[in-house]
């Protein structure tokens, strides 16, 4: 698979199913639909579905992007890509395709949380300019592992 094989769109109602799969085999304490739904619901969101296959009958979801904007920050709130999809450049097109779509007001920040122990994730987000700036004790309920907290102006692919 390559990102010539991708298409980044926006995620819809219709993708829930195809989210779930991928939501519960890419995190240890998945979201449930309520909060997909919840955030597909506001109009302030930027949610983004990456597609792969040819022909309206093989695509198959293989990654996704929740974003939310509170005043003038942008909260990143979820970015999951299938297992098998990972180390194809499917997040850093969503990174990418959202930065474009944010882009509206350049002086906006953004904010996340990423596990320590998440190195690839950790990776690519300091790819878009994002830095540590502090911790969250205990963030990830499952683990009682704390979260970076990353805070940024992005880079502009």
């Amino acid at each position: 698979m390559s990102t010539d094989q991708i298409t980044i769109r926006r995620l819809g109602y219709s993708d829930l199913p195809q989210v779930i799969g991928v939501e519960r085999r890419a995190f240890p304490t998945p979201w449930s639909l309520a909060m997909f739904v919840l955030e597909l619901s506001k109009p302030s969101s930027i949610c983004l579905a990456a597609v792969s296959g040819e022909g309206s009958s093989r695509r198959q979801l293989v990654g996704y992007l929740i974003c939310s904007r509170y005043a003038d920050t942008w909260h990143l709130m979820n970015v999951a890509v299938d297992p098998p999809a990972r180390r194809h450049g499917v997040a850093t097109a969503m990174m990418a395709r959202l930065l474009e779509a944010a882009d509206a007001d350049a002086t906006a920040t953004y904010t996340l949380e990423v596990r320590p122990s998440n190195r690839e994730a950790i990776d690519l987000y300091e790819r878009f300019g994002f830095r540590g700036a502090g911790t969250r004790p205990r963030y990830y309920q499952d683990t009682g592992e704390d979260s970076v907290l990353d805070p940024a102006h992005p880079a502009r692919p």
